[in-house]
């Protein structure tokens, strides 16, 4: 008999969050799934590392085929880890999220869930980050697993290039369908709260908007998803521009 595939999950929203609790479903239909993930919240986490404290795993469960650690440090810490200490094999996949909210366009700089799908890209293993466009307390994750399997489906047997992995956002409501997309031009603009606590002392708090500078734009991902669409965009570690790589060969420092 041979050996089912080993997907290794991680998140940003927790061991206990709901997106992944639906996530690991699907992805025990595939093969065996080891879980490492994150204590808590661990949103916009991006590719942090854990270098100044202790990180700490506990097993919390360990069945055949299916074991689950609950990790103090960082996604990115969480597939490390799995990697140097915790799988006795490297995975065949590492899938992330399902996150509780968007990370389409730039949002992708700052997510935990796809800092976790990038470390995987990183070490050669085929990788995708889940999240789901939905903000509200009780979001609904169950009607995004079909989504889920099908997108996992074919990199299963297609595979990815090295160094590229998968930012998959999916809509909250009726879902037409899935759509291969480039990543929205945009950026958030800070707002930061000024308050004051008890003890008279200021603190900030983040608030802001996204601006979209390419509102009608049908290859994107935002107008994908906007439109009810799960946006699919194959996203490379390799952050050379090479236009600019060549035209700066005649620059004379």
């Amino acid at each position: 008999m041979s050996e089912r595939p080993l997907i290794l999950i991680t998140n940003d929203d927790g061991v206990s969050a709901k997106g992944l609790k639906e996530l690991t479903e699907v992805m025990r239909l595939f093969g065996d799934v080891t879980i490492v993930a994150p204590d808590s919240h661990r949103s916009g986490m991006s590719n942090a590392i854990t270098v100044d404290h202790p990180i700490r795993v506990i097993k919390t469960i360990d069945e055949e085929g299916f074991q689950v650690y609950k990790c103090t440090g960082t996604p990115v810490d969480c597939v490390k880890l799995a990697f140097n200490q915790l799988l006795d094999r490297m995975p065949d996949f590492v899938v992330s999220g399902i996150n509780h909210g968007a990370n389409s366009s730039i949002s992708i700089m700052y997510s935990g869930t796809m800092g976790g799908a990038l470390e995987g890209c990183i070490h050669g293993i085929p990788s995708i980050g889940f999240s789901l466009n939905d903000y509200e307390p009780e979001a609904d994750f169950s009607r995004a697993k079909i989504y889920v399997a099908r997108v996992f489906q074919q990199v299963a047997e297609k595979g990815l290039p090295p160094l590229v992995c998968l930012n998959v956002n999916i809509p909250k409501g009726e879902i037409k369908g899935i759509e291969v997309c480039r990543q929205t031009t945009g950026k958030w603009v800070e707002e930061f709260d000024k308050r004051t606590d008890p003890h008279k002392q200021d603190y900030f708090w983040l608030s802001g908007y996204f601006e979209n500078h390419e509102v009608d734009v049908a290859e994107t991902d935002i107008f994908a998803l906007q439109n009810g669409f799960v946006s699919v965009v194959p996203v490379n570690v390799d952050m050379t521009c090479y236009q600019t790589f060549e035209s700066m060969k005649s620059w004379r420092f």
